[in-house]
């Protein structure tokens, strides 16, 4: 892949920082990679900043990667140590700048506010995680780390021009870890907005018969990291109270430090015939497929901010159970476009159960998340593309 310091004479660069980016696959991972693509169908020049990664792969953009070691904690994850690059910085001073977007406070961050410094050009900071949870994990063996990064985490938010969150309710853990400037919500999209285009059952039908699930089962769904932090051992649990009550087939799609934990409770609890542990899905038709044949998706995470996922299986058609009084819950009506309930095993079997035998509902609620969380990437960042524009003018006046 040609470089930017290749390239000084680019001029107009939407500068989007991220410390992970494909082959790594998360959320925000896939945020980065729709607002590339959209910003350069819509023909800006974006350019994306991440950490090197030995897998990466060629883009139609460019893209610049300075110098990363893996974390041991958190495979495939990997941390940039800008520091250690000679070059990184000359490149980043070269090139022509017009606005910065990061979506990471952490390395990829520092250097945004860097860029910011040398080139006089607004930044935007997205808010996407709860980061004391990741350091507090990261740092269980040197918990006096926390604050200190915690502190450097709001030095970076005070650097922004702007700070977005991708739902009202972050607000909360924003302020919460002190910063006091104003937010500005601007929400996350889903590249499967439009892929159903006829009828939403007849496409179910289909996946299913691809999948090979059985017309007498309940598909339950659980796609992401697989860390204790998104309540996964709820997830074990509430299958092992299912094992007898109903037929049912549930998918693990995703990977994480608590992936070889999974698979040994699945064998100790002896749900190895009714439970997929599949990995990661690279290949975004064959995930569609997983999302459209389930039912439900489980979802029982206080840890998630605006899990791009929930919106995922509400255009192919689960609907998702999430917890009462999570973050990740506040666009959830329950039993209007989705079901809330506690973090409690009982209390989501018992649920999934009374859904069984309710299909209606299941297929009205259905319906409500398709109707009420489905906006395209295309439409979100049509109104990024808008909010860079203004504060360009703003900066510049």
């Amino acid at each position: 892949m040609k470089g930017l310091f290749s390239y000084p004479e680019s001029k107009d660069l939407y500068g989007i920082f991220n410390d992970s980016f494909p082959p790594i696959l998360d959320g925000v991972t896939l945020a980065v990679e729709n607002y590339v693509y959209w910003l350069s169908r819509k023909g800006h020049t974006p350019c994306v900043v991440t950490p090197w990664n030995p897998e990466k792969q060629d883009y139609p953009f460019e893209v610049v990667r300075y110098f990363s070691l893996p974390i041991a904690s958190r495979h495939p994850y990997r941390y940039g140590y800008p520091k250690c690059d000679p070059f990184i910085w000359r490149r980043l001073r070269k090139s022509n700048f017009k606005i910065l977007h990061s979506h990471c406070p952490f390395s990829s961050g520092r250097l945004a506010v860097y860029v910011k410094k040398h080139q006089k050009v607004p930044l935007i900071g997205t808010f996407h995680s709860k980061y004391r949870s990741d350091l507090e994990h990261a740092f269980r063996k040197a918990p006096w780390c926390v604050p200190i990064i915690m502190k450097r985490i709001l030095d970076f938010f005070n650097s922004c021009d702007e700070v977005w969150i991708p739902q009202a309710q972050v607000e909360e853990t924003v302020r919460e870890y002190g910063f006091k400037g104003p937010l500005t919500v601007v929400e996350n999209g889903n590249d499967f907005a439009s892929i159903i285009t006829g009828n939403p059952a007849e496409y179910k039908l289909a996946a299913r018969h691809r999948l090979g699930v059985k017309d007498d089962e309940l598909a339950l769904l659980f796609v992401g990291q697989h860390i204790w932090e998104k309540g996964i051992d709820v997830i074990l649990e509430t299958l092992r109270l299912l094992k007898g009550e109903i037929k049912f087939v549930m998918n693990f799609i995703g990977t994480g430090y608590a992936l070889n934990d999974v698979r040994s409770l699945v064998s100790r609890y002896g749900l190895s015939d009714s439970v997929h542990i599949n990995g990661v899905i690279k290949d975004r038709h064959t995930l569609s497929d997983y999302y459209a044949a389930s039912d439900l998706f489980l979802f029982p995470s206080f840890y998630d901010n605006a899990p791009l996922v929930v919106r995922e299986a509400a255009a192919m058609g689960p609907p998702a159970i999430l917890l009462e009084g999570s973050t990740a819950a506040e666009v959830i009506c329950d039993r209007k476009n989705g079901f809330l309930t506690e973090k409690s095993p009982e209390r989501f079997s018992e649920l999934i159960i009374h859904l069984k035998n309710n299909r209606d509902l299941l297929n009205r609620v259905s319906e409500g998340a398709r109707t009420t969380l489905v906006r395209s990437w295309e439409d979100v960042v049509d109104e990024v593309s808008d909010r860079y524009d203004s504060l360009i003018r703003r900066y510049k006046g």
